[in-house]
């Protein structure tokens, strides 16, 4: 139902009828107010008012918001500087903080909203305040012009009374009647005067009478008196007609007028708590179906909810990359302590690669992986693990032709893939692909049938080949300077420092970087049918492009990340990252210049 905000003509003049319509209206206003400002107030006293509420409700939803936003950021935090997991579960991790910080985000907003309506409220009833006293110093000040005009009419009156009786009684001396006080007859009978004071104004009229008096004196006398005795009638009169003049505007126009502002002033206040109370209903409801939508999206583009998040954790999948990377570090840093599983030859001792070829359903070895299903004979250029400066100034090219192909075949068939990147493929089909890109890279067809069985496979083959790169795309030289780059807050100084960072990486690296971020700008393009936002693409390739020189290199590359301690999975020589205390800001350099891919790179 609409609220009727027109004003009461019934009430008005209902108030106008009324000899208590001013302090009806003053109090009623006061209770108002009461009922809408702060309990700090002067005159006010009670705690539970709507400005009050407002104000305390907008302090436990900021507090809660910013709690939230805290323990999400100091969780993601912890979770880098600690030795986690990696792989599906950090990145659902990081969503899942994520969603918790949008939470954080909407009650902050609420918080705010809450807090303009406390002040607005407030405003009103300083501005009404301010009214409610100008109009009571008004109708003071017009009640106080009344009565002092009664009291000169009183006067006026008196005057008259004691002229009229001082003609009475010479008119009787002038008759030669013995007259007493208490017998004369007078026309003040009226007056509030007692017997006392007539007694006391006869005897004193008398006196000025007294002694002989001709006719002439007589007539003298009668005369003056009549003449004063006129005058005050003149006067009294004046001053009833302008007692009933002053009166009747009082009544008739400045009462009224008085009352309706005051009626106002009590509507406005009534009307304006009662519309924010009506837009906190609002705000609240609004907040709370963000909050669900936030937490369990409806509409597909909006991507996953918190419960799918959760749900795309493979675990199975990440151990078997942890079993990789665990493998590759372990060789990496040297390590001979634990049983040989080489024999010698002639002791007829298995080796370790045929054992794993044959037993292992993973189907890795530490050093050729899958090399049971590679050509018998040695590769005459191959890419994995090879110098990219070597391997592209070997085959005479701008780009990896790694990278090419695979980019080619993933933005021909793969944007429209839901999670592409962030799904692993089969590692066994993966690890034959790899052997077969290795080995000739322009003898495979990865755009036929079978190799296109599953795009996610071709998409893992590209990040295992940043990953084996002997060195990051981003180099162990600038390490340290993309981390501080990315820590920075401001968004245009930490773009304007990773272009300056980029633009110091040698020209192979930065010639690949270019046309990486190009395919994954593709990529992100497509987010609403393939989900895979530049946040999420930078979760995936953060740590692949980005990485810590390895414990035994760091003292070559000082700066304030290198502490030597061993890298976990993920951080190997290639470009597997420097340790979950830095993954935070790994992704966030990606992230970063794949929002700013065009001013990087092409304008």
């Amino acid at each position: 139902d609409t609220v009727p905000t027109g004003f009461d003509e019934g009430a008005l003049r209902a108030l106008c009828d009324m000899d208590c319509g001013t302090p009806l209206l003053l109090d009623r206003m006061k209770q108002s107010m009461t009922s809408c400002r702060a309990s700090s107030w002067r005159l006010l006293f009670q705690p539970t008012e709507a400005s009050t509420f407002f104000k305390k409700r907008a302090q436990i939803e900021e507090d809660y918001a910013r709690s939230l936003a805290k323990l999400a950021k100091s969780s993601a935090e912890s979770y880098s500087a600690g030795d986690g997991k990696a792989g599906s579960y950090v990145s659902s991790w990081l969503t899942f903080l994520r969603t918790h910080e949008l939470v954080g985000e909407h009650r902050l907003k609420f918080a705010a909203q809450l807090g303009e309506m406390s002040d607005e409220l407030n405003a009103l009833g300083k501005e009404v305040d301010k009214n409610r006293k100008a109009a009571k110093e008004l109708a003071s000040k017009l009640e106080k012009g009344l009565q002092e005009q009664e009291a000169l009419v009183d006067r006026a009156r008196v005057r008259f009374d004691s002229a009229a009786e001082d003609l009475e009684r010479l008119l009787v001396l002038k008759q030669g009647e013995m007259v007493t006080p208490s017998s004369v007859p007078h026309a003040g009978s009226s007056h509030a005067a007692g017997a006392s004071s007539k007694g006391r104004s006869f005897g004193k009229a008398m006196s000025k009478l007294k002694g002989p008096k001709n006719a002439a004196q007589y007539a003298k006398q009668e005369e003056e008196v009549r003449s004063r005795m006129g005058q005050t009638s003149d006067s009294y009169r004046a001053q009833v007609s302008g007692a009933q003049s002053l009166r009747q505007e009082y009544f008739q126009t400045q009462l009224p007028r008085l009352l309706r502002t005051l009626k106002e002033n009590v509507d406005e206040l009534d009307l304006g708590t009662q519309y924010h109370l009506s837009r906190y209903a609002y705000l609240l409801e609004n907040v709370l179906v963000t909050e669900g939508l936030t937490i369990a999206p409806v509409a597909p583009e909006d991507g996953p909810g918190l419960k799918a998040v959760i749900e795309s954790i493979d675990s199975r999948e990440d151990f078997k990359t942890y079993m990789q990377q665990y493998s590759l570090n372990w060789q990496m840093s040297g390590h001979s302590r634990g049983p040989k599983r080489e024999g010698f030859k002639d002791e007829n001792f298995v080796s370790g690669t045929d054992n794993i070829a044959r037993q292992s359903p993973v189907g890795f070895a530490p050093s050729q992986p899958y090399a049971s299903s590679s050509p018998s004979q040695p590769s005459a250029a191959p890419t994995f693990g090879v110098d990219l400066g070597e391997q592209m100034l070997r085959d005479g090219v701008e780009v990896p032709r790694v990278l090419e192909k695979c980019a080619e075949a993933i933005e021909l068939y793969g944007l429209g893939s839901k999670g592409i990147y962030r799904l692993s493929g089969t590692t066994s089909r993966v690890q034959r692909l790899k052997a077969a890109l290795d080995h000739d890279t322009e003898a495979v067809d990865l755009l036929s049938e079978e190799n296109l069985s599953d795009i996610n496979d071709i998409a893992a083959v590209l990040k295992l080949w940043f990953r084996e790169l002997p060195e990051p795309l981003l180099t162990w030289e600038l390490y340290h300077a993309f981390i501080d780059a990315a820590k920075i807050d401001n968004d245009r100084l930490r773009h304007i420092r990773l272009h300056e960072r980029i633009n110091e990486l040698p020209d192979p690296n930065y010639a690949t970087l270019k046309f990486l971020m190009g395919h994954l700008d593709k990529v992100a393009q497509h987010e609403s049918v393939n989900q895979m936002s530049r946040s999420n693409l930078a979760i995936v390739f953060g740590p692949n492009l980005l990485g810590a020189p390895p414990p035994q290199l760091a003292h070559l590359y000082p700066g304030p990340a290198a502490d030597g301690t061993p890298q976990s999975a993920g951080g190997g020589g290639g470009g597997g990252g420097g340790g979950l205390q830095d993954m935070q800001w790994q992704c966030k350099c990606i992230e970063t210049i794949l929002l700013h891919f065009v001013e990087i790179f092409v304008e």
